[in-house]
């Protein structure tokens, strides 16, 4: 009877473990944004270039997301593949400085999940 237990409880294990490796996700070896950011004029709708300061924090940590103007289309992108609660805060001369409610990246079982966040500042009267 002890056999036919052992016998038996390895066939479960076997098949469990096969069954898990047929649902292995395939990740991509890409780096990923958790935040993209993009800035405009609360007044004309247009963007804000690539000097504009986008800094997102999460608790002790803090980065200076990276502006990029691909053909006019103006992003700021950072933690890259770091999940957390960011809080963002975006300044430029001229404009009021913004600060957003918290937001979650989360990441599923390859990357994390890219947060797109559009921010309007008021110009300084």
């Amino acid at each position: 009877m002890k056999k036919l237990m052992l016998i038996l409880l390895t066939s479960i294990i076997i098949i469990n473990t096969s069954c898990d490796s047929e649902m292995d996700t395939n990740c991509t070896l890409e780096s990923v944004a958790g935040l993209k950011v993009v800035v405009k004029d609360a007044i004309t709708n247009e963007l804000l270039p690539i000097d504009t300061s986008v800094i997102a924090q999460d608790g002790d940590y803090t980065e200076t997301l990276v502006g990029l103007d691909v053909i006019g289309e103006i992003s700021f992108l950072g933690a890259w593949e770091r999940a957390g609660l960011y809080q963002v805060t975006v300044s430029k001369e001229g404009y009021q400085t913004y600060t957003t409610e918290p937001t979650i990246v989360s990441r599923d079982d390859c990357h994390v999940i890219t947060q797109n966040i559009t921010i309007y500042l008021v110009p300084n009267d």
